[in-house]
C-alpha cells in the first residue's frame, strides 16, 4: 500500500507538470504566427505520444524486473527491486518532463523576444532569422535550462570552499617551513611538501559544517637511516596493512665532512654524549616506525611553531585528539573556522601510492601498522579531470549531491566516489556538463544498483587497465586481480538484502532532494 501510495502521489504530480506543459505550450501558440503554431501543435501530440510511451515501458519493465527477481530471490526481493524501479523511473519521466517544461518557457521568452524586435525593425526577413535561430538552439538552451533550474533550486553547500583550501594550504605551508627550521641537524624524519588529499580538496564537500582538510606531509628517512616497506598481503579491503622497517647505515664516508659520528661504527656512550639519539630510539617501536609516536611528535611541532607563524597574532590554534594523526582547529579573525588533519606516510617508489597513518575500520590496529593508501592517487585522479572536463562540469555537483543524502544510510561516500571514477572513466567527459545533470544522477543509481545485483564493485585502481597514465602506480597494480568491494555481499545474504533496502532509501531521498531541493 505504500508503494502504491507514493506511486499515485507521484502520478498527481506529474499530471500536474503535464497540465503546466500544455498550458505554457497554449500560451505560446497564441502569441506565434501560423507556421510557429503549427510546430507547438506537433510539439503537443509528441508530447502525448512520448507520454505514452513512457508509461508503457515503465509498466513492461518494471512487471519482468518484479517477475525476474521474484523467481531468483523469492517474492519479498522482488517486491523490494520492483519498488525501487517504480520510483526511480518515474524520477526519470519527472526529468523528462521538467525538460520539456523548461522548452516551453524558453519558447514564450524567444516568442516576446521576437515580437518586439519586430516593432523596432520592419525587416520580416530579419524576424525569421532570429526565429530559425531560435529553433535550432531550443533543444541545446532547453537542457541547459534545466541544468541552471537544478543549480539554482537546490541547497548546495559550501560557496568558498576553493578560497577556504587555499587558507589551509598556506597554514601548512608555513608550518612545514618553521618545522624544517626546527629540526635542523636533527635526526627525525625529513618532512616533504604536503599534499592535499580528501574530498575538500577534491572540491566535493558534502556539507560545510563536517568538512575536514586533511593533508599528508611524506616522511623521507634522516641521515644515516633508510625506510624498507614491508607490505602486507591485499585480503578482502583495498588498504593491505604494511610496516615501516627502520635500519642504520654506515655514514663513515660522509661524516669526514659533515663532523657527524656513525650510528654504526661509533661507541653508544660516544654517541650519547656527541650526538642526538637516532630514529630507533625516538619515534620506532623495537625496530619499526611507530605511528602513535610520530602523531604525538606532530602535535609538539605545531605547539612549538604555531608561535613563529605569521597567522598567530590574529588566530587561535586548539588541539584536538587523536591518536594517529595530528588534528587541529584554527579559528581566524572574523571567528571563520578550519578543522585540519595532518597525516603522514611513506611513498611506495616513486609512484602516487604511500603506507600512511590514516585510520583503519578494524577495532584495533597496532601501531606499527601503516595501511596502505590510495588518497594521493585520488586526489590526482580529481586534479587530472578537472584539466579535461568542460567548464561547466557537474561531476563534483553530482558527488557533493549523493555525499550529502548519504547520511545516516549504510554506504559509504567512498563507495560513490569510486562509482563516479568508473563513470567519469567510461562516459565521455563532454557528457558531464550542467545540462547532463539529470542523466548522470541516473547513470551513477544504475550502476550503483548493477554492483548491487550483482555484488561486485571494483576498487578503481587495483587491476584497472584504464587508469589514466598520468596517475603513478605500482607495477603490482595493473596485474593485480580487481577487488571487490562487495565481497562482503557475496558472504552474507542479510548483508546484501539490507544493502537493497538502503539503496530504497537512497533512492527516496534523491527523489525528495531533486524535487524539493533538500
Amino acid at each position: 500500500r505504500a508503494v502504491s501510495a507514493q506511486a499515485m502521489a507521484v502520478i498527481q504530480f506529474f499530471t500536474l507538470l503535464v497540465q503546466s506543459i500544455l498550458w505554457n505550450a497554449q500560451m505560446v501558440g497564441d502569441e506565434l504566427d501560423e507556421a510557429t503554431r503549427e510546430r507547438m501543435q506537433q510539439r503537443e501530440e509528441y508530447l502525448s505520444w512520448e507520454m505514452t510511451r513512457l508509461l508503457q515501458e515503465l509498466e513492461q519493465g518494471t512487471q519482468e524486473l518484479a517477475q525476474r527477481t521474484q523467481e531468483q530471490s523469492g517474492f519479498a526481493w522482488g517486491a523490494l527491486v520492483f519498488a525501487a524501479l517504480w520510483q526511480w523511473q518515474f524520477w526519470a519521466v519527472a526529468g523528462v518532463l521538467l525538460l520539456l517544461f523548461a522548452l516551453c518557457c524558453r519558447l514564450r521568452k524567444r516568442s516576446q523576444e521576437v515580437d518586439s524586435s519586430s516593432d523596432e525593425e520592419s525587416s520580416s526577413s530579419d524576424r525569421e532569422q532570429v526565429e530559425e535561430e531560435a529553433e535550432e538552439e531550443d533543444d541545446s538552451d532547453s537542457e541547459d535550462d534545466l541544468g541552471r533550474f537544478f543549480e539554482e533550486h537546490m541547497q548546495w553547500p559550501v560557496q568558498n570552499l576553493a578560497r577556504d583550501c587555499q587558507v589551509v594550504k598556506d597554514l601548512i605551508d608555513n608550518f612545514i617551513l618553521v618545522f624544517r627550521q626546527l629540526l635542523t641537524n636533527s635526526f627525525f624524519p625529513v618532512l616533504q611538501s604536503s599534499i592535499e588529499v580528501g574530498s575538500a580538496f577534491e572540491g566535493w564537500s558534502p556539507r560545510e559544517e563536517d568538512i575536514i582538510y586533511r593533508l599528508l606531509v611524506p616522511l623521507k628517512p634522516p641521515r644515516g637511516h633508510a625506510f624498507h616497506l614491508e607490505l602486507g598481503n591485499r585480503g578482502e579491503t583495498p588498504a593491505r596493512n604494511c610496516r615501516v622497517r627502520v635500519e642504520l647505515v654506515c655514514t663513515c664516508m660522509r661524516e669526514q665532512l659533515a663532523g657527524e659520528m656513525c650510528f654504526l661504527h661509533h661507541p653508544e656512550e660516544e654517541l650519547r654524549r656527541n650526538q642526538g639519539p637516532s630514529l630507533l630510539h625516538t619515534l620506532c617501536t623495537e625496530s619499526y616506525l611507530d605511528v602513535q609516536k610520530t602523531a604525538r611528535w606532530f602535535y609538539q611541532l605545531v605547539q612549538a611553531a604555531w608561535v613563529f607563524l605569521p597567522q598567530s597574532s590574529t588566530w587561535r590554534l586548539t588541539i584536538l585528539p587523536s591518536r594517529r594523526s595530528c588534528k587541529f582547529r584554527v579559528t581566524e579573525g572574523n571567528n571563520k573556522t578550519h578543522i585540519i588533519e595532518m597525516m603522514f606516510g611513506v611513498q611506495q617508489g616513486n609512484s602516487d601510492i604511500f603506507v600512511s597513518s590514516q585510520n583503519t575500520e578494524a577495532l584495533f590496529t597496532p601501531s606499527t601498522t601503516w595501511p596502505e593508501s590510495y588518497a594521493v592517487a585520488e586526489a590526482k585522479f580529481f586534479r587530472h579531470m578537472a584539466g579535461q572536463v568542460p567548464h561547466d562540469s557537474f561531476h563534483l555537483r553530482c558527488l557533493q549531491a549523493y555525499a550529502r543524502i548519504l547520511v545516516g544510510i549504510g554506504f559509504s561516500t567512498y563507495t560513490l566516489k569510486t562509482v563516479v571514477m568508473h563513470l567519469l572513466n567510461t562516459i565521455p567527459l563532454s557528457g558531464w556538463r550542467r545540462r547532463h545533470f539529470v542523466l548522470r544522477m541516473e547513470d551513477i543509481m544504475q550502476y550503483l544498483l548493477r554492483c548491487l545485483e550483482e555484488k561486485r564493485l571494483d576498487h578503481f585502481f587495483l587491476g584497472n587497465e584504464r587508469v589514466p597514465e598520468e596517475i603513478n602506480l605500482p607495477p603490482d597494480f595493473q596485474t593485480a586481480e580487481p577487488l571487490n568491494l562487495f565481497q562482503h555481499l557475496v558472504q552474507d545474504p542479510d548483508a546484501h538484502a539490507e544493502a537493497m533496502r538502503e539503496y530504497m532509501d537512497l533512492q527516496e531521498r534523491l527523489t525528495r532532494l531533486l524535487i524539493s531541493g533538500r
